[in-house]
């Protein structure tokens, strides 16, 4: 008989996706390389087809990715937001007051001074970048991932992404500006609102109005069960194809410094667990109960990748380094944030008892993850 108290394994709690999600972009890396090194018209003539400074082809995979992931809030949860106010403080001042600057100041701290003797300033800047567009843009999806594995209450974890995601709407563009604009990396305003209304905008608008649509139509036991199964299949190709398309542009970044993916690593890894255990602290110091601490803390440990690669490669280009950054950051994610599910887990005994009233049976990302 499952022990109700036990959080679900890695195996039970992660589809084949998500769980070797770190492999999947270690082969695209290869792909990527091996397609730029021997058939370099492919990436070269379909990074012609371009608008605005936008890649046509990258701004639709960039799109297969976030739309499922959208179509997953439900903005009805925000009315929930009473519900154990204490974690939602934590949640949105940890997200956007504290972890953009922090990344800021580790990245800036390492890039700037540490490793000084083997970047070039240039190259310094466009890492730092890349990092400021991770440090911009907390977890959206895979927290749901997260938040099952340690046994979190799976209403709450909806109305922080939900929320998350509201305040990403007004907040991303000018945290991102003032960042760069402080490190001195000149971008214009246009271009990071027209990356905003991209990649934010219209993918959520729509992802609102055809999860409205079908549940409307059919049910929201199908939209769970059968929709969101089929969709939630072209994450993974949009994902995968744009980091080959990525490193197809990157691999002499790769075959003559792959000491630059273990730079950029360090900072990204010290980052990850300096605001995990500044907002699972925090939790604990408030008494906050674990199956909303625990989310907490993987919200703002974790990052919404898919948006800090779209909006790297469209400002500063498929070959920039900040683009090498934010692939840098999916590499090390889930490694890192299966480490810090377990210390959640292990330290379970320190908090308060579960929520009252939580409710799995209505969880979307318990269904979601099933069906992966």
């Amino acid at each position: 008989m499952t022990n109700p108290l036990k959080a679900p394994s890695v195996v039970e709690g992660m589809g084949r996706f998500e769980r070797y999600l770190s492999l999947w972009v270690a082969l695209a890396i290869v792909a990527g390389v091996l397609l730029g090194q021997f058939a370099p018209s492919i990436p070269e003539n379909l990074s012609r087809f371009e608008y605005a400074q936008v890649s046509i082809p990258v701004a639709l995979l960039i799109w297969a990715m976030i739309f499922p992931m959208m179509l997953q809030i439900d903005f009805t949860s925000v009315k929930g937001v009473r519900r154990q106010p204490k974690g939602l403080i934590i949640t949105t001042t940890v997200n956007w007051l504290i972890k953009p600057f922090t990344m800021f100041a580790i990245a800036w701290f390492f890039f700037k001074v540490v490793f000084e003797p083997f970047l070039t300033a240039e190259t310094a800047n466009q890492y730092l970048a890349g990092a400021i567009l991770l440090g911009a843009a907390p977890c959206t999806a895979m927290v749901f991932v997260w938040s099952y594995l340690t046994r979190g209450n799976a209403a709450y974890t909806l109305v922080q992404v939900a929320i998350n995601d509201l305040i990403m709407l007004v907040a991303f563009a000018p945290i991102v500006v003032l960042l760069l604009g402080v490190s001195n990396i000149q971008v214009p305003w246009d271009t990071v609102l027209l990356s905003v209304v991209l990649y934010i905008v219209i993918p959520l608008a729509a992802a609102v109005l055809v999860r409205q649509a079908v549940i409307k139509a059919r049910g929201n036991e199908w939209f769970k069960n059968v929709f969101m199964k089929r969709i939630s299949r072209v994450t993974p190709v949009g994902l995968i194809a744009t980091l080959v398309l990525l490193f197809a542009f990157q691999g002499d970044v790769i075959i003559t410094k792959p000491l630059h993916i273990v730079l950029i690593a360090i900072p990204l890894i010290i980052q990850t667990f300096l605001i995990f255990f500044l907002a699972y602290g925090w939790a604990k110091k408030w008494k906050v109960p674990h199956d909303v601490a625990a989310p907490a803390g993987m919200i703002g440990a974790s990052n919404f990748f898919e948006l800090a690669v779209a909006v790297a490669i469209a400002l500063f280009g498929l070959q920039s380094g900040a683009a090498l950054a934010t692939v840098v950051g999916v590499l090390v994610e889930v490694p890192l944030m299966l480490a810090l599910v377990r210390i959640a887990n292990k330290t379970r005994h320190h908090f308060p008892a579960e929520s009252p009233g939580r409710d799995y049976s209505a969880a979307a990302e318990t269904s979601y993850l099933r069906d992966k």
